[in-house]
C-alpha cells in the first residue's frame, strides 16, 4: 500500500483533497475533467480498488453498501458548458448543483424538469441515480431528457453515447444505461440534456380526492397527494390554466407549492401500476408521512423509525402488482434487502457491467442482486 500511495501521490497530489460528507476511503479525488477521471479509474482497476463515485451526497443511500478504497467526487466537474435557449438543450458537468442549474435556466423560461426539492443534489448525482421529480406526469421521466453522455469507465476508457441533436445512434444507449447506475458502469463526465419551456402562469389547485385531479385536468405537471389532502400542479398560457383550474373546482393559489420529500431514519419508494396509487397509500404502515403521484403510480413514505419486519408485506405486494418497494434511506444496521427480489434480467445486466467495468472496482454489490 505504501507504494501505491505513492504512486497516487505522484500522479493525483494535485486532486487530493476531503469531501465534507463523505466515507471515509484510502484515497479521495476530486478530477477536473474526464481524462482526469478515466486515468484514476484505470488505476483502481489496475490495483482492485473498489470506486464510489461522489456527487452530493443526497443520493447515497439508495443500494446496498459500498465501503470503497478510492471516493472520486465531482466536485470541481462543477461547469455549465454550453446552453442552446433556442434548441432547448443544455450541456453541463456532473457536478453542477441542480438549484444552481434550474435558477440559470430560469433566465429563459426553461427548465430541465431535475427533482424540484433538490438543496445539496447534482446533475450528475440525480441522473446516476436515476431520480424524476413529481413533474414526471407530464413530461416523463429524467432518463428520457438525457440526450448525450460522456464517460469514464470502470477500467478507464471515455466512452460517448447519445446525440445533442437527433438520436440516431446504434448498439448500446448508453445515455439510459447510465441513468439509474448509481456509479457502477462509470463515472459521468459530462451530460447533454433536454429543456422544456416553463409555461407563462403556474397554480396549485387544492382538490377533495386524487381521481378529480386525474380526470379533471389535461396533462397536469402532477397529482400529488400527502397526509394534508391532495394538489393538482398546473403549467401553461394564462387561459388555459384559469379554464383547467375553475373546472376543478378547488382552492386556487398561484404559484407550484411543492411539498417536501418524505425524511426519517427509513425512507422508501413504492412503484406500482398507477390505477393501484391508491391502494399502495392504504397500505403504508402508520404513521409516516407520504407524497403519491398519481398518474404515475409512485410513493415516496419516511419513517421516523419502523422495523424491516413491518415492510415485508409491502413489498410482497407490491413485486405481485408488477411493481417493486425500494427502500432508499435506512440506518447502517437494517436487516432488510433495499432491492427486493432481484430482476429477471440479472444475467444481461452483469454482462453489460462486465463490458463497462470488466475488473469489477466500480461501486462492487451496490445494484439489485449483489451486482
Amino acid at each position: 500500500m505504501t507504494a501505491l500511495r505513492s504512486t497516487v501521490a505522484r500522479l493525483f497530489g494535485a486532486f487530493d483533497g476531503e469531501i465534507a460528507g463523505a466515507p471515509d476511503a484510502d484515497f479521495t479525488l476530486a478530477p477536473q475533467t474526464v481524462e482526469d477521471a478515466a486515468r484514476m479509474l484505470d488505476l483502481a482497476s489496475e490495483h482492485g480498488l473498489k470506486v464510489l463515485i461522489w456527487g452530493g451526497g443526497t443520493h447515497q443511500g439508495m443500494g446496498n453498501l459500498v465501503e470503497p478504497d478510492m471516493l472520486v467526487a465531482t466536485t470541481a466537474l462543477d461547469r455549465i458548458v454550453e446552453w442552446s435557449p433556442d434548441d432547448l438543450t443544455v450541456v453541463v458537468e456532473p457536478g453542477v448543483p441542480v438549484d444552481s442549474l434550474e435558477e440559470r435556466l430560469a433566465d429563459r423560461q426553461q427548465t430541465a424538469v431535475l427533482p424540484e426539492r433538490s438543496a445539496g443534489a447534482t446533475v450528475g448525482g440525480v441522473v446516476a441515480a436515476g431520480v424524476s421529480g413529481w413533474r414526471r406526469h407530464r413530461y416523463g421521466p429524467t432518463r428520457d431528457r438525457v440526450l448525450e453522455v460522456i464517460v469514464a469507465t470502470g477500467d478507464g476508457r471515455i466512452v460517448k453515447g447519445g446525440a445533442q441533436v437527433v438520436k440516431n445512434v446504434t448498439g448500446y444507449d448508453i445515455p439510459r444505461l447510465m441513468t439509474g447506475s448509481l456509479g457502477s458502469l462509470g463515472m459521468i463526465g459530462r451530460l447533454c440534456l433536454k429543456l422544456w419551456p416553463r409555461g407563462a402562469r403556474a397554480v396549485t389547485v387544492e382538490v377533495d380526492e386524487p381521481a378529480r385531479g386525474i380526470a379533471g385536468a389535461y396533462r397536469p405537471l402532477a397529482v400529488l397527494e400527502t397526509g394534508d389532502g391532495c394538489r393538482v400542479y398546473l403549467a401553461g398560457t394564462d387561459r388555459e390554466v384559469e379554464a383547467q383550474a375553475a373546472g376543478l373546482g378547488g382552492t386556487i393559489r398561484d404559484g407550484l407549492d411543492w411539498p417536501d420529500p418524505p425524511s426519517g431514519e427509513v425512507v422508501l419508494s413504492v412503484r406500482v401500476p398507477p390505477a393501484l396509487t391508491t391502494e399502495a397509500v392504504g397500505r403504508l404502515p402508520a404513521p409516516g408521512a407520504f407524497v403519491a403521484a398519481h398518474g404515475v403510480g409512485v410513493v415516496v413514505a419516511g419513517f421516523a423509525g419502523i422495523p424491516p419486519q413491518a415492510l415485508g408485506g409491502l413489498r410482497s405486494w407490491a413485486e405481485a402488482q408488477g411493481g417493486a418497494m425500494v427502500v432508499t434511506a435506512r440506518p447502517e444496521v437494517f436487516d432488510l434487502d433495499p432491492w427486493g427480489s432481484p430482476p429477471e434480467s440479472l444475467a444481461l445486466q452483469r454482462r453489460i457491467k462486465a463490458a463497462f467495468d470488466p475488473v469489477g472496482v466500480m461501486a462492487p454489490g451496490r445494484l439489485p442482486g449483489g451486482l
